[in-house]
């Protein structure tokens, strides 16, 4: 158990979804941010045998003879870390085939096993993939998030927030994943994430690769961390290593893979013709950056330079993660043009909604803040359905049609309630 069970997961639902018509369904995300509880959450109530391949015993099984293996599945299974054992699909494909029927098998995988061609291939038209994010501060706060949909079109109120204030800091430092946040002090859930790096490295990163040599992947990764919330270069994360760029670039895939770090592609468009083509990196959990940076509340408090990037970070997560449980598919983007106009995360559902989110870490917001958000909002024209500057304030405040300033704390905010009805206003 991973200490999730006593917070709503709401990619329960997708998961539901899926199963009710795909013959298999694919939980991934990074190790420790909550899988196993989801799925034995579903089985439970369903009637799943439930196999981990991290079972010494379970995973020699399945290595030493894979089609006996998969021919030899209860009628619902779920088999947990199914990456350890890539040469299983084929065989896992074939029992599929024998009794095809909507939620036959539940696999999950620390690793995004699903952009492994083989894999993808042996899977293909039988298996729905549902992505699991560590803990939002929805979850956290046990109520869905009524944001995007605000932002999306709902539109939002003028109405007074709490400010985060002096709360904002250690949420930034907390990150999200469950184990960590099981620990009462910062200094030891910064130890929790730098065991967790370092064993993710020596076991799956191995795994996937298959090599050796990998010991600059700790620092590479310290590395991201420094760079978070920047535009991704692969030259400059290469200098301080005797490696050449290519297989720096083969590191980062496999970084990438495991979910420490993802890239947010540039969001283009054809009446903008001088924007910057190259993604940003992100480290995949703000808690994860800070411990790889040996920051804590207090040393950002002295250093406020610190916080625009991991800020940054942090609200990007947030929003991946609302995104990954949505019924319409959301897309994370960026935006910068030559002349240095940005938004630091754009969202895209197909071409027809757009909308966008600049980070201020400050406590106020002046007209200048939406420089990007203005020209995204021109460029996508009709398409455009609002933009944001969410900022550590306490007003919701409209700066011109479907553009607002909005207090970090309705990120994650109910539906359910207004920001004045939450407060006693």
């Amino acid at each position: 158990m991973d200490g999730t069970a006593q917070f709503p997961r709401f990619a329960l639902a997708s998961l539901a979804e899926a199963a009710a018509d795909s013959p298999a369904v694919y939980v991934h995300g990074a190790r420790q941010c909550g899988k196993t509880t989801l799925v034995q959450q579903f089985g439970r109530q369903r009637g799943y045998t439930y196999l981990t391949f991290d079972d010494a015993a379970v995973l020699a099984a399945a290595r030493a003879d894979p089609a006996g293996f998969a021919a030899d599945l209860p009628p619902r299974a779920i088999l947990d870390e199914v990456q350890r054992v890539p040469g299983l699909m084929p065989s896992l494909k074939l029992a599929i085939d024998r009794q095809r029927e909507p939620g036959r098998l539940v696999l999950t995988g620390s690793a995004d096993v699903l952009a492994a061609g083989q894999i993808a291939e042996s899977l293909a038209g039988r298996v729905a993939a549902v992505r699991l994010h560590p803990l939002a501060q929805c979850e956290l706060a046990g109520q869905p998030s009524a944001f995007l949909d605000r932002l999306l079109g709902e539109g939002f109120t003028m109405a007074t927030t709490q400010r985060l204030g002096a709360q904002l800091l250690p949420l930034v430092v907390a990150g999200g994943y469950p184990a960590a946040l099981r620990r009462t002090t910062e200094g030891r859930r910064a130890a929790w994430y730098r065991d967790y790096h370092q064993s993710l490295i020596d076991r799956d990163v191995r795994e996937l690769a298959r090599i050796q040599g990998l010991s600059a992947l700790p620092r590479l990764l310290a590395a991201c961390a420094a760079q978070t919330a920047g535009l991704f270069n692969a030259s400059d994360l290469a200098a301080p290593f005797a490696l050449s760029r290519p297989t720096i670039s083969d590191y980062l895939v496999l970084l990438q893979r495991v979910f420490l770090i993802h890239l947010l592609p540039p969001w283009h468009h054809h009446a903008l013709s001088r924007l910057v083509k190259t993604p940003k990196l992100h480290i995949g959990d703000s808690g994860l950056a800070c411990a790889l940076l040996g920051l804590d509340s207090a040393s950002i408090a002295k250093d406020r330079q610190r916080l625009g990037p991991l800020l940054e970070t942090f609200v990007v997560q947030e929003l991946r993660r609302m995104a990954s449980w949505r019924a319409q598919p959301l897309e994370l983007l960026h935006f910068r043009d030559k002349e240095g106009a940005e938004v630091d995360c754009v969202l895209a559902a197909g071409e027809h909604a757009v909308a966008g989110v600049e980070v201020k870490a400050g406590a106020t917001v002046t007209a200048a803040d939406f420089a990007g958000l203005r020209k995204l909002q021109a460029a996508a024209g009709d398409a455009f359905r609002g933009g944001a500057v969410v900022y550590d304030g306490e007003v919701t405040l409209p700066f011109g049609p479907q553009l607002w300033a909005v207090p970090l704390a309705r990120l994650w905010e109910a539906a359910e309630a207004t920001a004045g009805e939450a407060h006693g206003r």
